[in-house]
């Protein structure tokens, strides 16, 4: 008999808003409008629920792929990118997908920001926004 522990629905929530955080705060620095709705439609960072099992283990591994992703494409954006970062980001992408989280983008697709990074996906800086 095996136990196995199953993650909370803070754990799911915060899972999802890391993955919200990429398509309204990362994802427009670097991609077109059309590109970030083409991402929705493939299914890019969202759960495959034959794949995904709810375990507290597989919870803390795809937090800790999207927060690590998130700091790589960061520092990248600062600073020169180097082997070691491609390593990192790859095994990163590599836990997602074992986990049934599609992420087919490499690094050098967030070495470049866009010019002006206006975007129907940002979220707007003020509640009066409209």
């Amino acid at each position: 008999m095996k136990t196995v522990y199953v993650a909370t629905e803070g754990q799911k929530q915060y899972i999802c808003s890391l993955i919200e955080h990429f398509y309204t705060c990362m994802f427009p620095k670097y991609f077109t409008d059309n590109e970030i709705e083409t991402f929705q439609s493939l299914g890019i960072l969202q759960f495959e629920p034959s794949i995904y099992d709810g375990t507290l283990k597989e919870a803390f591994a795809i937090i800790s792929a999207l927060q690590s992703l998130q700091v790589i494409i960061e520092y990248i954006s600062f600073h020169h990118l180097q082997d070691h970062y491609k390593h990192l980001f790859q095994r990163n992408v590599e836990q997602l997908e074992q986990h049934g989280i599609s992420f087919p983008l490499t690094l050098e697709h967030f070495l470049h920001k866009k010019d002006e990074y206006v975007s129907m996906y940002m979220k707007p800086v003020h509640a009066w926004v409209m």
